[in-house]
């Protein structure tokens, strides 16, 4: 995943990159659950749901694969787009976060991999939760992932990248 985000410019990367849809999330900011997970607001379900723990329910509620069907197949071009939407939209989220929570410890985690269709093309996953000392990580270790490149953001490392424009 270092290799992909060294490789895009993420210059003048700002919320406008990523897709109304995803903007309109990361603006309706976050809430908490009845059992103190913090969750995007827009994702949240009508019903609750049944978790095994915080990790899970966040995970869950927060987790969604970035819109790509309008990006062009050739790789080259389909990954530097793909990534902007993406950390255009954590970096959204993530100072949305900061604000709602008055702390920086909500994580995004970012995942790109291949589809498995005749195709093969690149896909996005993007899911958020905040690491809490009695629940396992999230992904214990980033570096054994193998199947797909991963990567956790935290709003810290947006500074470098975006500038929010809302």
């Amino acid at each position: 995943m270092r290799e992909i985000l060294w490789a895009t410019d993420v210059g003048e990367l700002n919320d406008q990159d990523a897709p109304p849809l995803f903007r309109e999330v990361a603006g309706q900011g976050w809430s908490v659950t009845a059992s103190g997970g913090r969750v995007l607001t827009g994702l949240r379900p009508e019903t609750p749901g049944a978790y095994v723990d915080r990790l899970a329910e966040e995970t869950t509620v927060n987790g969604r694969g970035m819109t790509d069907y309008d990006l062009p197949a050739a790789p080259h071009e389909r990954t530097p787009l793909l990534v902007r939407r993406c950390l255009a939209y954590v970096c959204a989220c993530l100072r949305a976060a900061q604000e709602e929570f008055g702390d920086t410890e909500v994580r995004a985690y970012v995942s790109l991999s291949f589809a498995d269709t005749d195709e093969g093309l690149l896909t996005s996953n993007i899911t958020f939760c905040t690491p809490l000392p009695d629940v396992r990580p999230y992904i214990a270790d980033l570096e054994s992932v193998t199947d797909a490149a991963v990567a956790e953001i935290s709003v810290e490392d947006c500074s470098a990248w975006s500038s929010p424009q809302r």
